[in-house]
């Protein structure tokens, strides 16, 4: 399968009271490089997120943040430092009885006692999230994780159909290479027999010895091994391509070897014409390359 590397997404949902955002980016990589980045309350989570990100993916810097906003009023606490009023209770028995204050201590009064009484955000577990709230970034994230392999496979899809048609390009290339090299190698056979033939009669030599001499020096210039093994690469290509694993790795090696394929026939061949078409097909090999340094 030809899968992109690139790709975006982003989603958010809502649930009591709390929103949840993850957004996802991709680029390139050689190999899978997830980054996940969240609240310190959201720590525990990372590494489930990270284990979704390899579930999915295989290749790619991917790069997922995560945000947790409240909607809702936040839930609050109120604690009372028993310890401190009893002191001040204390006191003021202690005032009361010598007579500098009178009545007694009444809720209003505790209220306007500076730090008694507290009212605070309620601090998060330490253990992690609530398991509701866990819950949704999971979720959150496994939206936005597919989604964004959606969209790496819809690009890889566009490179799948610009790939082909290079591949239809070099197909047509080694057809007029082997065409070429037919013709070369029947060329130069007529072309040595002829030398051959005008030879001084007290030069010529063994008619087998010399047959034999221009069959070994005619296939040197023999392609038929690199045309068979580039028209294997091309289907071996295609299979991965339309296989289901991601294939980017092997598509990079495959075009490494066909233009090692390509120098070997341009080394042999002979032949202005030749020469254009190898000169042809190494350009049109390097933009396949390129393009497959981004396929998955």
């Amino acid at each position: 399968m030809i899968r992109s590397m690139t790709g975006f997404a982003s989603v958010s949902r809502e649930d009591g009271g709390e929103r949840v955002s993850v957004t996802v980016k991709s680029v390139n990589h050689r190999f899978l490089d997830a980054v996940v980045k969240a609240p310190s309350s959201l720590a525990a989570l990372e590494a489930r997120i990270k284990a979704l990100v390899q579930e999915r993916l295989s290749r790619g810097r991917v790069e997922c943040s995560v945000s947790v906003e409240t909607t809702s009023a936040p839930p609050r606490e109120v604690v009372l430092d028993e310890a401190l009023l009893e002191r001040v209770a204390q006191v003021l028995e202690s005032a009361r009885a010598r007579g500098l204050v009178a009545g007694t201590l009444s809720a209003s009064d505790v209220l306007r006692i500076p730090q008694v009484l507290e009212i605070r955000p309620r601090t998060a577990d330490p253990a992690g999230p609530p398991d509701t709230m866990s819950r949704l970034v999971q979720a959150v994230a496994i939206e936005a994780l597919d989604a964004l392999v959606a969209m790496r496979e819809t690009e890889g899809r566009y490179l799948g159909v610009d790939l082909e048609l290079r591949l239809t390009m070099m197909a047509g290339m080694v057809d007029q290479l082997e065409a070429l090299a037919l013709d070369g190698q029947a060329r130069l056979d007529a072309r040595l027999r002829e030398r051959l033939a005008a030879l001084p009669a007290d030069l010529a030599l063994d008619p087998t010895a010399l047959t034999q001499e221009v069959v070994r020096f005619v296939a040197r210039s023999d392609v038929d091994e690199e045309i068979v093994r580039m028209r294997g690469h091309l289907e071996h290509w295609r299979a991965l391509a339309a296989g289901p694993e991601p294939c980017g790795r092997k598509l990079d090696f495959l075009a490494q070897e066909m233009n090692r394929e390509i120098n070997t026939i341009g080394s042999k061949i002979e032949g202005s014409r030749a020469t254009e078409i190898v000169i042809a097909a190494k350009a049109e090999l390097e933009r396949v390359r390129e393009q497959v340094q981004n396929v998955e």
